[in-house]
């Protein structure tokens, strides 16, 4: 079984709602919006201690009771954090206990990674191992070898978001995803905008969705999916 919290993913697909600024506004209306899941974008939020992150996700779980992804991304893909990289990865290990899932690149220090998924695999926490491709879609050997590699990590969740330049590159990333287990797969921008309603019937465990402005090309807002989602079940 995978899940996150209390929330089992082999059930169904989770709307997983970007929070990127004033969050306990933001998460409180991803709520009412029907969001199944948080994730908090330390590093858009401008959140660099652990003091700080600890003080926001147990105001969110107090408010909400949504079960929450821990994301800190780097610059290369497509987050903003600043610091060292071990501090980046350090930050996520020192609020383990607060969080239901940790999200980390699959291109992070190789070292600082496997210590950080080691940890977050003794405290019982799902492990979300991520690459983003903002240019392009590779051809799908390479997209199956990533998600493999993903899990060879270490990853509960192998994610995978790319930007396709043909229909074709997203009917290859939707034949990749309907054949594996345990995967998010995305693809980006106006080409791909669809996938993110339809990914969940080839088999992508989650989807994402903005609450106020998008964190990648093509978001779209938490009550949008979540019709749209519907709709279709």
């Amino acid at each position: 079984m995978v899940s996150i919290g209390n929330f089992d993913l082999d059930k169904r697909a989770a709307i997983v709602a970007a929070i990127n600024e004033d969050p306990l506004t933001q998460a409180k209306a991803a709520a009412d919006m029907g969001a199944d899941i948080l994730e908090i974008r330390l590093d858009l939020l401008g959140i660099n201690t652990p003091e700080n992150a600890a003080d926001i996700l147990k105001k969110l779980r107090s408010d909400t009771e949504l079960p929450c992804i821990a994301t800190n991304r780097l610059q290369t893909e497509g987050g903003n954090w600043e610091g060292s990289e071990e501090d980046r990865l350090n930050l996520l290990e020192e609020i383990l206990v607060l969080t239901d899932a940790i999200d980390v690149e699959l291109s992070a220090d190789q070292h600082l990674r496997d210590k950080l998924v080691k940890k977050a695999k003794e405290e019982g926490k799902t492990v979300i191992i991520s690459s983003h491709d903002f240019e392009s879609t590779p051809d799908k050997t390479t997209i199956r070898n990533i998600l493999e590699r993903s899990k060879q990590a270490g990853a509960d969740i192998a994610k995978l978001a790319v930007m396709p330049n043909s229909m074709q590159d997203v009917l290859d990333l939707l034949e990749v995803t309907l054949s594996e287990d345990n995967v998010c797969t995305i693809a980006m921008g106006q080409l791909g905008k669809h996938t993110r309603i339809v990914g969940p019937f080839y088999g992508s465990k989650l989807t994402y969705a903005s609450v106020s402005s998008a964190v990648a090309p093509g978001q779209l807002k938490v009550q949008e999916l979540k019709i749209a989602l519907e709709m279709l079940q």
